[in-house]
């Protein structure tokens, strides 16, 4: 029998033509962990906004892996020593790093399931994975929970300057039509190289990073942040909510069988260490599941179900206001009265109707991770230190918005 070829060339509309490095990153591709992330979008419900960013986390990885591969090039091309093993296990870590989001982003996370991150999703279906391939991942599992020996190939999966990062970034800015998060991330791996086994970007690369900086910046506020898919997220955390309260009081609703082990079960990271079905669960949910629900729900005899679903699905959005303080309890209290007198509902029901959210990002953290600029005498310099021409430190600042949600009646 004629074994498949498995040297596929995929034409990715942001990097061109992407070429899967050999047998073992297709096998990785070709799982079905990895061919579920085609059913989740990368950007959850911001195409409320920008209708373009339709593309899927999928693409994202592939992009990532793109650019890891570029990056392990130039760093060999330096002088510094990455054997074939570790190189594929940056790859295949870079392509499995978000295996474990859920549909719309976090949106289940702070739903239907509880008290475990993506992240740690990702880490369980990696070594599942590993153990299906007879320990193949071991390196990837190593450098993604950063206990891998060379750590600058973590930093090149999460850190300031990752792949992850670079890829979104521009994959996000190009779908979105968002121009001001265009990086030069060709420009900037070409700057990389490693010191001390810490990344350094070359002197002559200030620049680029300074322009990387101010986009994310930007990014995260007009597109990530955006007050208008904030408040479409807060709808849809209400919605699979009230689903989730309807379903403990033994009202029975339409649901896929993943959707349903979620809904009808108290699903936790106890659950997902002790119960390998959840997993399993987990792996057949995407986005589909969530709208073919929320589509058979806006007709549910629920006031409360029917009215954010069809709201949802129409488009008919919760209204924001965005402050600097948290939301006063008497405006709530106003928008409570209202909703109880309009459906009739009691006043816990109303708070389906409305959702406030405490949104905060600092463009670049030294506590997490430094950006160390190199020169050409060996000294090292954190960014802050070595821009000439930005005020980093505006970047560092901690910026924090309030935003209230409500359902316009």
């Amino acid at each position: 029998m004629k074994k498949p070829n498995k040297r596929k060339i995929i034409n990715d509309p942001v990097f061109g033509f992407i070429t899967i490095p050999n047998d073992f990153l297709y096998d990785i591709i070709q799982h079905p962990y990895f061919q579920r992330m085609n059913r989740i979008k990368q950007l959850g419900l911001t195409s409320t906004v920008y209708p373009g960013a339709q593309h899927t986390r999928l693409q994202h990885s592939l992009g990532a892996m793109y650019l890891m591969g570029e990056a392990i090039a130039q760093l060999r091309l330096l002088g510094n020593e990455i054997t074939n093993h570790e190189a594929d296990g940056a790859l295949s870590c870079i392509l499995l790093h978000d295996v474990g989001h859920g549909p719309f982003s976090h949106t289940l996370e702070h739903s239907v399931v509880s008290e475990i991150s993506h992240e740690e999703i990702s880490l369980l279906m990696m070594q599942k994975i590993n153990k299906e391939m007879d320990g193949k991942l071991n390196v990837a599992l190593q450098i993604f929970t950063n206990t891998y020996p060379k750590k600058f190939l973590h930093q090149l999966v999460s850190g300031q300057l990752d792949m992850d990062r670079m890829d979104y970034l521009s994959r996000d800015s190009f779908f979105s039509g968002v121009s001001e998060g265009i990086i030069g991330s060709a420009r900037i791996i070409k700057m990389l190289n490693i010191h001390n086994d810490q990344l350094v970007v070359e002197a002559k690369g200030i620049y680029s990073i300074e322009k990387f900086l101010v986009a994310r910046r930007l990014m995260y506020w007009q597109v990530y942040l955006h007050k208008t898919a904030v408040a479409a997220e807060i709808m849809l955390m209400n919605i699979l909510k009230r689903a989730k309260e309807l379903v403990c009081n033994g009202v029975e609703l339409f649901s896929s069988p993943a959707l349903h082990y979620f809904l009808y079960n108290e699903v936790n990271k106890h659950v997902f260490l002790t119960k390998e079905d959840a997993l399993d669960h987990f792996a057949l949910l995407d986005d589909s599941d969530i709208i073919c629900s929320i589509k058979v729900w806006s007709t549910n005899p629920d006031i409360v179900l029917s009215t954010l679903c069809k709201a949802f699905t129409n488009r008919k959005l919760f209204k924001v206001e965005v402050g600097t303080e948290p939301v006063e309890v008497t405006t709530r209290q106003h928008y409570i009265k209202q909703y109880q007198q309009h459906f009739g509902v009691s006043a816990c029901e109303a708070e389906y109707f409305m959702g406030d959210e405490t949104v905060s990002t600092d463009t670049y953290s030294p506590e997490d991770d430094n950006i160390n600029i190199l020169y050409k005498d060996g000294t090292i310099k954190d960014i802050a230190d070595a821009s000439d021409m930005l005020n980093i430190s505006v970047l560092t600042k901690k910026v924090e918005k309030h935003f209230f949600c409500y359902y316009r009646l």
